[in-house]
């Protein structure tokens, strides 16, 4: 448990994984002073567990309307949570948020990729250049040597299907070819990241969820999403310098490129 509660900014918050965080940093007492749960759609009703949880604590959770793929939805959640913040930045940002689809390189039209690309790779990005002064003050005036996500930290969640040599073995079992092309645009956008700005002492990092049973992973999933994010969670507050650009799975193991 850090020394002093952080900030943290998810998005992606209103189901699976993105949901089960928000759960379990609250539960964890006194590791939390804000946490901004955001998503695309607050008042719908996917969103309704996460309501229920944010009355549930009221003076730690805050819900807010973010479309990762629209710029002017990002900037406008920032004028939300920002003033939030204070004078101390924000510790921990979670690019959760992300879409897959079962296709081929046969069947993937350039509208596919496109919104695939909007979704898990150009919504991360802007949303890591639009709160980074806020990381850069979050690590300026913490008292923590070296890097850590108690600090200021970035962490994307990419797949195991992102990798490269994986995707030798595991293609012709499951193509899902957009988003094992996006989770690679992912990865070397991370460890970009994390040369420009390890200056700056902040942490970039990439997690493996595993295969989770959620909307997303379908039910054939080898762990629940509770299970997952314990081990995120778990492998997030070891992280430290040498940590900085890698691709970790939800065990701390490392995953080739």
């Amino acid at each position: 448990m850090p020394s002093k509660p952080i900030t943290v900014l998810i998005t992606g918050a209103n189901r699976g994984i993105g949901l089960e965080m928000v759960r379990q940093l609250v539960l964890d007492k006194g590791r939390v002073r804000k946490l901004f749960a955001c998503c695309r759609d607050p008042n719908g009703p996917k969103a309704e567990t996460l309501q229920t949880l944010a009355k549930q604590y009221p003076d730690i959770i805050v819900i807010v309307t973010m479309d990762v793929t629209e710029m002017s939805s990002i900037q406008e959640a920032a004028k939300v949570i920002i003033p939030l913040l204070g004078s101390e930045g924000l510790n921990l940002l979670i690019n959760n948020a992300g879409v897959a689809q079962e296709l081929s390189l046969q069947t993937t039209t350039t509208k596919d990729m496109q919104d695939t690309f909007n979704t898990n790779v150009i919504g991360p990005m802007n949303i890591m250049k639009e709160f980074l002064p806020q990381l850069q003050t979050a690590a300026k005036v913490s008292k923590i040597s070296g890097m850590s996500c108690n600090k200021a930290a970035v962490i994307n969640i990419s797949a195991m299907e992102g990798s490269m040599d994986v995707t030798k073995e595991t293609y012709s079992l499951e193509a899902i070819l957009p988003l094992r092309v996006s989770k690679a645009a992912l990865n070397m956008l991370t460890v970009c990241a994390a040369e420009e700005m390890k200056k700056d002492k902040i942490l970039f990092s990439l997690l493996h969820p595993g295969w989770v049973r959620t909307d997303t992973g379908g039910p054939e999933g080898e762990i629940d999403a509770q299970t997952s994010v314990k081990g995120m969670l778990e492998v997030m507050s070891t992280m430290k310098d040498k940590h900085n650009g890698t691709f970790l799975d939800y065990q701390g193991s490392v995953l080739p490129w």
